[in-house]
C-alpha cells in the first residue's frame, strides 16, 4: 500500500511540476522580450537582442552585451551610469578625448551632438567614431591604454526625473549601427 501511495505521489508530483504544452520553457521567455529598463520611473524596454549582464562594477547601473554584427571582432556593450554629474558640456569632452579621429579629420568632423528628450526632459546625445582609447581602470592613472580603431560610441547625458544618467553604447562601428535604430527607438519610448 505504501508503495502505491508513493508511486501515486511521485506521479502527482512529476505531473504537477512538468510544463504542460501550452506553458513556454523559461529559456524560451528570453526569446522575444526585452528588459524594462526605469529610469526615475520613466520606463523603456530594450530590444529583445540586448543581453544584460549583472554591471562589471559599483559604478555600473545597468549593462548589456550587443552580439557582434557582420565581420566584427567584438561585441557592444551598452552601460547605463546614475548619479554620476559633471554636467552635459564636460561629459561630452570627455567622451570626445577617448577618440581619435581617422587621419586628417579633427574629432568635431568624426563627433555629432544634438539635444533630444527622454520623455518631458532634455537630454544630449553623441554619435562619434574613430580609434577609441580604453581604459579598464578609467580614473586610474596607472590603468593601461587600449587602441581599438574603427569603433563608435552613442553616448547620452540625461537629467533625469530625480537623478542624472549616462547612457553609453560603445563597440565596432558596424555592430554599433546594426543596432542604432534600436537603441534611438528605446530612448524614444521612455515614457
Amino acid at each position: 500500500m505504501r508503495r502505491v501511495i508513493g508511486c501515486l505521489i511521485l506521479a502527482f508530483t512529476t505531473t504537477a511540476c512538468s510544463p504542460s504544452a501550452s506553458e513556454t520553457n523559461p529559456a524560451d521567455d528570453d526569446k522575444g522580450k526585452g528588459v524594462v529598463v526605469d529610469l526615475d520611473g520613466l520606463q523603456s524596454t530594450t530590444p529583445p537582442e540586448w543581453k544584460e549582464e549583472a554591471p562589471a562594477n559599483r559604478m555600473r547601473f545597468l549593462q548589456f552585451r550587443l552580439p557582434k554584427k557582420g565581420d566584427d571582432k567584438e561585441d557592444a556593450e551598452l552601460v547605463i551610469f546614475k548619479g554620476l554629474g559633471g554636467g552635459s558640456k564636460a561629459n561630452v569632452q570627455r567622451w570626445k578625448d577617448q577618440f581619435i579621429p581617422p587621419e586628417g579629420k579633427k574629432i568635431d568632423d568624426v563627433a555629432e551632438v544634438k539635444e533630444i528628450k527622454i520623455g518631458d526632459y532634455p537630454a544630449v546625445y553623441l554619435d562619434i567614431q574613430g580609434t577609441y582609447k580604453v581604459k579598464l581602470q578609467p580614473f586610474n592613472p596607472r590603468s593601461k591604454e587600449e587602441k581599438k580603431p574603427n569603433y563608435r560610441m552613442l553616448a547620452i547625458y540625461f537629467d533625469g526625473p530625480k537623478d542624472v544618467y549616462q547612457i553609453k553604447l560603445t563597440g565596432p562601428a558596424k555592430t554599433v549601427e546594426a543596432y542604432k535604430k534600436g537603441f534611438d527607438e528605446w530612448l524614444k519610448n521612455f515614457k
